[in-house]
């Protein structure tokens, strides 16, 4: 049975957690709501899920487990936008620390746990955390192109992003592939919308 310590602990960590649902991204939903980083975490889970069995001879549990503590430390300063993110600049840094500060009320082990599986998605050398990375890629993709987003958005950005990570394996391709063509679809669209705005 956990002592009430360990309990207390967990609970204090959960709190914390928690801030992650108010943590918005740059992203929208389908309704143009901000999106937070816990449901884009959420999805990118969900995605992990059902796509798994394209992915042979990967823990499952494990990828899973990648893809809830990859933006974890955001919940403490944020998330940078990948538009606004520079060369050399310290957002992976700034995860960690924050990271180690959010997980400090947690017992030594899990502790360790949650730090070294956010240090194996950041190092991306395993089969699973270069599959997180490149689901996370495309979860953010999706949601660009589902997301009911302000007239400047700014969706050629997304041709771009992400290129790396969504080429290591050829599922993560073939969705990138449909996802690119659906972005160029929105861009047209949206294209074509500021034109009519600046006729009338």
């Amino acid at each position: 049975m956990a002592s009430a310590d360990r309990i207390l602990g967990t609970l204090e960590f959960l709190r914390e957690a928690e801030k992650l649902k108010c943590t918005l991204r740059s992203g929208f939903t389908s309704d143009g709501r901000p999106e937070s980083t816990a449901e884009h975490t959420w999805r990118l889970c969900l995605m992990a899920l059902v796509f798994a069995d394209e992915f042979e001879g990967i823990d499952l549990l494990h990828l899973i487990k990648l893809c809830i503590v990859h933006d974890l430390g955001e919940a403490l300063s944020g998330d940078i936008p990948a538009i606004m993110q520079t060369e050399g600049s310290s957002k992976s840094a700034q995860e960690r620390a924050d990271l180690e500060l959010l997980t400090k009320s947690l017992h030594a082990e899990k502790c360790v746990e949650i730090l070294a599986l956010w240090e194996e998605y950041e190092a991306a050398q395993t089969p699973e955390a270069v599959l997180a990375k490149g689901l996370d890629k495309l979860e953010t993709i999706l949601q660009h192109v589902q997301g009911k987003n302000p007239a400047d958005f700014d969706y050629a950005f997304n041709l771009g992003y992400g290129q790396k990570q969504t080429s290591a394996h050829p599922l993560l391709t073939q969705i990138r592939a449909i996802l690119d063509e659906e972005t160029r679809a929105r861009l047209d669209e949206e294209t074509r919308a500021r034109a009519e705005q600046k006729r009338l």
